[in-house]
């Protein structure tokens, strides 16, 4: 039987070990990870406004999820400001299919709850679409990004 845990910072190797496997995935493998990528992303979890799920099978860590915290200027659909950002989902090949990622949403979601969130969203895959959809999370066009890194 799987068991979800709430990561700490002694679970940091593994999270991030999880969360490159996941990259690489949906990446297709062609990205590279450098050091100062690795080193941004360990002082992030360590330090960063976020909350962590693992699940594990006995000793093996078998998938993770991460929902990260923002607060905005308030708005009036939004009137505390904090919002939300699920990132990271990633369950291991032989283990998808059996509601894990679903077990994990659902406790990132009610930890969003809790801190009162009224804005959560993600960037899904095409594998990850008909789950999120079953949670509750529709398509939306309300954003438009502009990449700042372009020439």
């Amino acid at each position: 039987m799987v068991e979800i845990i709430k990561a700490g910072a002694e679970h940091i190797e593994i999270v991030l070990s999880l969360r490159l496997k996941m990259l690489k995935v949906v990446n297709g493998g062609r990205k590279c990870f450098d050091g100062e990528f690795i080193k941004r992303s360990r002082e992030f979890f360590l330090n960063g406004d976020q909350s962590t799920v693992l699940a594990y099978d006995g000793e093996t860590a078998v998938g993770c999820a991460t929902i990260c915290y923002v607060s905005l200027m308030p708005t009036f659909d939004h009137p505390d400001g904090r919002r939300a950002h699920i990132m990271n989902v990633y369950t291991k090949e032989e283990y998808r299919r059996q509601g894990i990622a679903g077990q994990m949403m659902n406790i990132l979601l009610e930890d969003a709850r809790v801190r009162g969130v009224t804005y959560a969203d993600l960037d899904a895959t095409d594998m990850g679409k008909p789950l999120y959809e079953t949670l509750g999370f529709s398509p939306s066009d309300e954003y438009m990004r502009l990449n700042l890194l372009q020439d």
